[in-house]
């Protein structure tokens, strides 16, 4: 239980846990990851038959993983200490780790929420769109990502390297199990109206955003990919249906200011796929994320040299393009110019240019990258 000036609440936690699992013929221990309690907490929870663990790092997270390294049993069941939950839920918690489960999840959404137990905000906005987001972006068959009461295999959570010290730990878990293709299951869990007097520690829209930046920051695919693909598809279209001429749109005319618009659109999107690939290089490197078989498999063709290659007839396609340009000016004694017809060359040409000398210096940060992994 993570805690933090929780003495109204901690001694109904721990009696609660303590009750259930003798009842239920559980070997367990309570363990109150204190996060610096100033109200006595610590001897609260110490007198009703806890083991109390100091955890200097602040933070939801940083307690939870304090509380974690220093369990002793092979299952961990983690829930919050303002007796918002019902710990006589543990069996069910533990029978569904016995049945294979490597992560059980509570979900509030197929249990029971009570009355005044969740703000609306969080019920039928916050959560419910951050956790689509987690199953769009990881595939993950969870309703609830966020639930406080949840149990896992300590031998398979200490794999996945979890290192989040705020709220967002809550989703880092969940992404990581199913990052590192452990066994997810769910079960339905009551989420009451927490015994304080006092306000949660939870700040709707920091920790919100928090979490929401953790989603994207963990999915490459989602935070470049995608959206890179979109853009340098749309404008490469874009750009070859206007090269040979002016073309009429919905009763516009799209010219060369067009071809200019076009050609931004492929370079933020060609970045953007750029990054999604350092970024997942990266994060496998640091260990944040598992290893992609694929990613592997794609850099037995993708080398420093092809990459080289690539750029180099990137740039003498764009350079073709240019010195036609140039052809034509120096017909006309270097003074004028037909734009309209000049400048449908110049964009792809200058976009050519560009993208080869991207690709030129991303060959060379990509192989830095990889320095470590290799």
């Amino acid at each position: 239980m993570p805690c933090l000036n929780e003495a109204e609440t901690i001694v109904r936690c721990v009696d609660a846990a303590r009750a259930t699992m003798r009842a239920a013929g559980i070997d367990g221990e309570v363990i109150v990851a204190d996060n610096g309690s100033t109200d006595g907490s610590q001897e609260l929870a110490e007198k009703a038959g806890a083991r109390v663990v100091p955890v200097a790092d602040r933070g939801y997270g940083a307690a939870l993983r304090g509380g974690f390294a220093s369990a002793r049993g092979g299952y961990v069941v983690m829930g919050d200490a303002d007796d918002s939950y019902d710990f006589g839920a543990i069996p069910a918690f533990v029978a569904t780790l016995d049945g294979g489960a490597d992560l059980v999840m509570g979900s509030r959404f197929l249990g029971r929420i009570e009355p005044g137990a969740m703000p609306p905000l969080h019920r039928f906005l916050g959560n419910p769109v951050l956790s689509f987001l987690g199953r769009l972006f990881f595939r993950v068959p969870v309703s609830d990502f966020h639930c406080g009461i949840r149990a896992f295999r300590k031998e398979a959570v200490e794999k996945m390297g979890l290192r989040t010290t705020g709220m967002e730990f809550a989703s880092e878990m969940v992404v990581k199990a199913a990052l590192f293709g452990l066994r997810i299951d769910e079960i339905p869990v009551t989420l009451r109206k927490d015994g304080r007097s006092r306000p949660p520690h939870l700040r709707t829209w920091r920790d919100g955003w928090r979490h929401l930046r953790f989603l994207l920051i963990y999915s490459p695919r989602w935070l470049y990919l995608v959206p890179g693909l979109v853009l340098t598809g749309l404008g490469a279209l874009l750009l070859a249906w206007l090269f040979p001429g002016p073309r009429t749109l919905f009763g516009a005319r799209l010219d060369v200011h067009a071809m200019l618009g076009a050609a931004g659109m492929v370079l933020v999107g060609t970045q953007a796929v750029t990054f999604a690939v350092f970024a997942k290089v990266f994060a496998i490197t640091e260990g944040l994320l598992p290893m992609d078989p694929r990613l592997e498999k794609g850099f037995r063709f993708v080398t420093l040299e092809t990459g080289l290659a690539a750029g180099a007839l990137l740039l003498l396609a764009g350079a073709a393009l240019v010195l036609r340009v140039i052809g034509v000016w120096a017909g006309e004694d270097y003074v004028t110019l037909d734009y309209g017809r000049t400048m449908r060359w110049m964009i792809p040409g200058v976009l050519l240019l560009v993208l080869g000398a991207q690709a030129v210096l991303a060959s060379f940060f990509l192989s830095v990258l990889g320095l470590r992994r290799r």
